[in-house]
């Protein structure tokens, strides 16, 4: 079976590109997705974020304060780091698992893993690219990814400009790319480009 790894900037549209893809018939295996769920109360990352962190960082149902955690992670490298590092590994292991078991049932023409950060963990020794056959960006302007995002989060602009600053540039997102879905246009526009990369991922 084929393997896509689906990635873009913050508001590209790559969440709306996955559902578009999955409507096609593809196994999505969505990241961001399982990062919420490790998260969420009672959720397998709680625990060492407590131990790490503090209770401070939970909200009071249980789950990860997300606001107070994204401000802690851009302003201390160092508290970045150790999110990551009781994160991305739970990520991946069930990101893998979910991925192994789509591929098993057959039941899918490709398996897309969509991956907000591939470009980023592109040098490391556990990069998603040795885990994809194509690499597809979704791509738009950085000034309408801060606008989508500020409509969207109610974030203040110079807040989105620091979380774009701190992805992959739109130049290395491209570089890196095998296919490009361009999203700086309607939803209409949409459309056709993602039909052709469907219908090219089912050919291969």
């Amino acid at each position: 079976m084929r393997v896509i790894g689906l990635t873009g900037g913050i508001g590209s549209g790559k969440s709306y590109v996955a559902d578009r893809l999955a409507e096609r018939g593809a196994a999505i295996v969505d990241t961001d997705a399982i990062a919420h769920e490790i998260t969420a109360p009672g959720g397998a990352a709680i625990p060492k974020l407590v131990d790490t962190f503090g209770a401070g960082i939970l909200r009071a149902d249980g789950a990860m304060d997300r606001d107070t955690m994204r401000a802690l992670a851009f302003s201390d490298a160092t508290a970045k780091a150790r999110l990551e590092q009781i994160t991305h590994p739970l990520i991946r292991e069930i990101g893998l698992s979910r991925g192994a078991a789509a591929q098993a049932s057959g039941a899918h023409p490709y398996l897309v893993y969509v991956v907000p950060l591939l470009i980023e963990s592109l040098a490391g020794h556990q990069s998603w690219r040795t885990l994809v056959d194509r690499i597809l960006v979704v791509d738009c302007p950085v000034e309408t990814q801060i606008a989508r995002v500020m409509a969207r989060n109610g974030l203040p602009r110079a807040q989105v400009e620091a979380i774009i600053a701190r992805q992959a540039s739109r130049e290395a997102r491209l570089a890196a790319a095998d296919d490009v879905i361009d999203n700086s246009g309607t939803l209409a526009e949409l459309a056709p480009q993602i039909d052709r990369l469907d219908q090219a991922y089912r050919s291969i």
